[in-house]
């Protein structure tokens, strides 16, 4: 069957990235695990399921896999891309979608947990924080790449740097310079790279912004409703004139009326005709609709100590009708001559990032790591996206291939036969591996399209072919 044999191929161009042959068995077992529905994806289970009748060898040869082994995470990333990126059409209307995302953990020994904010549950609480990349389109966004935030207690802590096997080449990053580094790396990737996107966190840091800048990236980033900005038409004043004495001044200025403006003040200015009623897309259960206004502003941020005039950009302002005042910002690099309907549309997009980051920690693993180590996190990581990534490019695909009659689908019955049966009692009660499985929150009216496709076989059976 075509599936099985994409899987396959699939396994074999990961296992190009490794290193060593005497890892490929592992990264077959712990990859088909992640890809069952299993409830718990921890290394217990994948182990029970891998090898029921030596579970106990089975588990250290995963854990030592994944905690111990040095094979290169961005080896295996690249090669998830090659395979993902051509059904995200990354060459023509994909974004790169920066995020973070939290894993709740109540002790202090494992990576960068420590009491910090935790978006998951809206307060500071004990969790680990990971700052991801995504490349995204309209239908679907892939994590290329997670990396563990590092808080500066952890950072100047040699003892627990040592337990937990920090690097020593890492040292303390903020979440916008970790961003900025994971772009970097990722335009040395074929994948060209788009627009970049990212909420408040990393938009109000005006060095994230410059940095985007000089990487040649355009971007559409949310700001806070205090950021002050200079209207279209006015700017710093030039520097003072030379006194004769001492070196000339070479600062640009500010004077009394001659100040910047809080964009939440300029919003509340700008007459009715500016705001316009935007439709950006279909939700479940309604078009989602809203107005919008947008107006070229340069940005002042500390431009009193700057010698040039900042470049001018879009300020896109949202205001719900149920608000008495604008609630949303972003600042946009995009051209000058973009059209409002694409500055709302591209904005929008960062919506993706929530939905795709709750399937993979809830449906993938990305949630069910239990260890300790700064390297078992980036692998297991780097695993959990390399499953994931399979599953979503096969739903591209098939959402845009011609629907199959029923009659001529893939008997999911006779598939099923040759799955793996676990009598280890710590496996949970769900068992198969369906190709076209969508979590609950996935399962829209336009999930229909997609056409059934078979399971995978056991992973001796897969083995045997690599």
């Amino acid at each position: 069957m075509k599936a099985l044999n994409d899987f396959e191929r699939y396994l074999e161009l990961l296992c190009k990235g490794l290193g060593h042959s005497n890892r490929h068995r592992n990264l077959v077992d712990y990859c088909y695990g992640l890809m069952l529905p299993i409830e718990q994806k921890n290394i217990e289970s994948l182990a029970a399921y891998a090898d029921p009748a030596n579970t106990s060898a089975k588990r250290q040869a995963l854990h030592h896999f994944v905690s111990k082994s040095d094979w290169s995470d961005e080896a295996v990333r690249d090669r998830v891309l090659q395979w993902a990126a051509p059904a995200l059409r990354a060459e023509h209307d994909a974004v790169w979608i920066i995020d973070d995302t939290c894993f709740a953990n109540k002790g202090r020994h494992s990576a960068g947990a420590a009491r910090q904010h935790c978006g998951q549950m809206g307060r500071q609480d004990n969790c680990q924080v990971a700052v991801s990349l995504s490349l995204a389109n309209e239908k679907a966004s892939l994590p290329v790449e997670y990396r563990l935030y590092l808080p500066r207690e952890w950072a100047e802590d040699d003892q627990r740097r040592a337990k937990v096997g920090v690097p020593e080449d890492i040292a303390f990053a903020t979440k916008p310079e970790l961003a900025l580094e994971m772009l970097h790396r990722a335009k040395k990737t074929r994948i060209p790279c788009g627009t970049v996107l990212a909420d408040v966190g990393y938009g109000k840091d005006t060095a994230f912004r410059d940095g985007l800048t000089s990487l040649g990236l355009p971007y559409v980033v949310g700001v806070t409703s205090q950021l002050s900005v200079w209207p279209a038409g006015r700017a710093p004043l030039p520097p003072l004139p030379h006194a004769r004495r001492g070196r000339p001044s070479k600062l640009l200025r500010r004077g009394p009326g001659h100040e910047p403006i809080a964009i939440k003040s300029l919003a509340r200015e700008l007459p009715a005709t500016a705001w316009r009623t935007v439709t950006w897309r279909e939700g479940g259960t309604a078009t989602l609709t809203s107005r919008f206004a947008a107006v070229r502003v340069r940005p002042s941020h500390r431009d009193f100590r700057r010698s040039e005039v900042r470049q001018e950009e879009w300020l896109l302002m949202e205001w719900l009708d149920s608000m008495d005042a604008p609630t949303r910002f972003w600042l946009s690099t995009l051209p000058e001559d973009v059209s409002l309907e694409r500055l709302v549309k591209t904005a929008k997009m960062h919506w993706r990032i929530g939905r795709d980051q709750q399937e993979l920690k809830q449906e993938y693993g990305l949630g069910h790591f239990e260890g300790h180590s700064w390297r078992g996190f980036h692998h297991h990581a780097t695993l959990c996206v390399a499953a994931y990534a399979f599953f979503l490019a096969a739903r591209l695909r098939r959402s845009e291939a011609p629907r199959q009659p029923v009659a001529e689908q893939p008997a999911l019955q006779l598939v099923r036969e040759s799955l793996p049966r676990c009598t280890h009692t710590a496996a949970t009660a769900r068992t198969g591996l369906d190709l076209t499985f969508v979590p609950a929150h996935h399962r829209l009216a336009s999930c229909s399209a997609f056409a059934e496709m078979p399971l995978l076989r056991r992973p001796s059976e897969v083995r045997g072919m690599l």
